[in-house]
């Protein structure tokens, strides 16, 4: 793996379910911690992740959803 600029924020994305790609890029990224930085697309990442996510929106069913029905409930919330 490539140098990671902040080895603090990389283990707290992983831990979040973060992709090794995704989290490397986000940590080393010079606009980490600016308003108007672009957020992670939900292909990339997990599926626990994203069920995290639903969860803290309260969407219904989101137990019994693969990744691909969370991230569609997630754009249509």
């Amino acid at each position: 793996m490539g140098s990671i600029k902040n080895e603090k924020q990389y283990e707290a994305l992983r831990e979040q379910g973060y992709s090794k790609t995704a989290a490397t890029r986000i940590a080393n990224s010079p606009k980490v911690g600016e308003k108007g930085g672009e957020a992670i697309p939900y292909e990339e990442r997990s599926k626990s992740a994203l069920y995290e996510l639903a969860q803290k929106l309260d969407i219904e069913g989101r137990s019994s959803m693969d990744k691909q029905a969370l991230i569609k409930a997630l754009r249509d919330r």
